[in-house]
């Protein structure tokens, strides 16, 4: 070990090596409900050509790497699990690229949601990436990698969908380029080539370190506007969904339930944000997406929710915080935050769902989706706080996330930036030709099984 620690201290420089017990407890677990898994030292690269080096050494060495962006995935993702190092990116933060015509980022693989936001705000006002509601510290690669959404999920898809190309250090530490940036200067796609990407996405990675990726931009409208529907039975969302994002003007939309505040108990709303560069085309976006919905209003069973300005700033915040304000509503550090992925049809089965898990479970929730595409999917959530401190409560809240995660995949989705149980359960209900598939590519991307071993793996 420490020789191990010399080496790597040649690579990336004394202060950013560390196999301290303070170090290595708070790099052994997230905020969710995973118990911890201790890894044996952290290093911090500052470049690619450094990651290439840790890689190389670890086979070496054969030690397991974990590589790391924000550390807020939630479900143990870059937890040590056969212990090794966790690869801290966070170093990596620089923005390289933004061109302004082609509207894409290029940025390195620690890059945080709130630097590229802030870095667009002061020089490029005109432009603006899709944010997921997470703290700002959150890495945009890490939200591609895990096929993450944001608050553009109307507009342009998954974050995933939204990748231009990567720059990744393979296993073997070999350096490889994906998307046209492998042939041209430019960052601009991933046609016409062979989709080479996709090895590195939701893969927890088990298959490389993404040093570099390429983001696609999207106009800062002047103006921007939200309409909050709210209707009570659950059975017409689908529906409902389907006739907002047929008038393919909004940019986000968000279903939210929660028994909080009491005003909000039973009912379904669903946040719609839209913008223009006009208060003209504002007032135009308006109206498609109200007749959209009229039939609604017109057999009063559903409506929009007069706001008041202050109301309305609240919601339209990006990202929101009252996520983050429920996160601590049990104190104590503890949150889980469940998401599965499927098909919009399947909203009153989820909700029903996850409000009967919750209250079986006794445990404090709140629900939501969020709508990807024209309707095309949405990534449903359920939200459980609790309380860290509390065995008995974190015990319910554990149990209110298997549960949640069986009853998605029995109602045909798929629990997102999946767990290790969840992991198992996925590759249960796998294609088993798929699973031998993904087995046949780690091992020829990983043949000394270092990275991030136990993920994905059946056990």
């Amino acid at each position: 070990m420490k020789e191990l620690i010399d080496r790597l201290k040649k690579i990336v420089g004394e202060r950013f090596v560390s196999a301290e017990s303070e170090e290595r407890y708070l790099y052994s677990m997230d905020m969710g409900t995973m118990p911890p898994s201790v890894p044996d030292l952290v290093v911090m690269p500052g470049s690619t050509e450094e990651v290439s080096k840790i890689i190389r050494l670890a086979n070496e060495y054969k030690v397991p790497v974990v590589p790391m962006g924000g550390g807020l995935v939630l479900s143990g993702l870059t937890r040590a699990l056969k212990g090794g190092m966790i690869l801290d990116m966070k170093r990596m933060n620089r923005i390289t690229e933004v061109n302004p015509k082609s509207r894409y980022a290029v940025v390195e693989g620690g890059t945080s949601e709130g630097m590229l936001q802030a870095y667009l705000k002061k020089h490029h006002p005109e432009l603006k990436h899709s944010l997921p509601d997470a703290p700002p510290i959150a890495t945009l690669a890490g939200n591609v990698c895990i096929h993450g959404s944001g608050h553009l999920s109307v507009l342009g898809g998954y974050h995933s969908d939204m990748l231009n190309g990567m720059e990744v250090v393979l296993p073997t530490g070999e350096v490889v380029r994906t998307g046209s940036c492998s042939v041209s200067s430019d960052w601009f796609g991933k046609a016409p080539l062979p989709d080479l990407s996709g090895l590195f996405m939701g893969w927890a990675g088990t298959t490389g370190v993404v040093t570099r990726l390429g983001i696609k931009l999207y106009p800062n409208y002047r103006y921007s506007d939200l309409l909050i529907f709210v209707c009570e039975d659950a059975e017409d969302m689908p529906d409902v969904i389907s006739r907002l994002t047929s008038t393919q003007v909004a940019e986000d939309m968000t279903p939210w339930m929660t028994p909080i505040p009491e005003w909000a108990k039973g009912f379904m709303h669903i946040n719609i944000a839209y913008g223009a560069h006009s208060k003209e085309e504002l007032t135009f976006k308006r109206n498609l997406l109200q007749m959209s919905v009229k039939e609604y209003k017109d057999k009063k069973i559903g409506g929009f929710l007069p706001m008041p300005p202050p109301q309305k700033a609240r919601y339209m915040q990006i990202p929101t915080p009252d996520l983050v304000r429920f996160a601590d509503v049990r104190k104590g550090g503890g949150f889980e935050y469940v998401g599965a992925i499927m098909a919009i049809e399947h909203f009153a089965e989820a909700y029903r769902a996850g409000v009967e898990i919750a209250e079986r479970n006794d445990v404090s929730y709140s629900m939501g989706a969020r709508v990807v595409g024209a309707g095309h999917s949405m990534m449903f959530f359920y939200a459980y706080a609790f309380n860290r401190a509390d065995k008995e409560d974190m015990a319910r809240a554990q149990r209110a996330l298997e549960e949640t995660n069986a009853a998605a995949l029995e109602m045909g989705g798929i629990p997102w930036k999946a767990e290790l149980p969840a992991q198992q359960q996925i590759i249960e209900k796998m294609a088993p030709d798929t699973f031998a598939l993904m087995n046949r590519i780690r091992e020829t991307l990983d043949p000394n099984h270092i990275m991030n071993p136990g993920n994905w793996e059946r056990t």
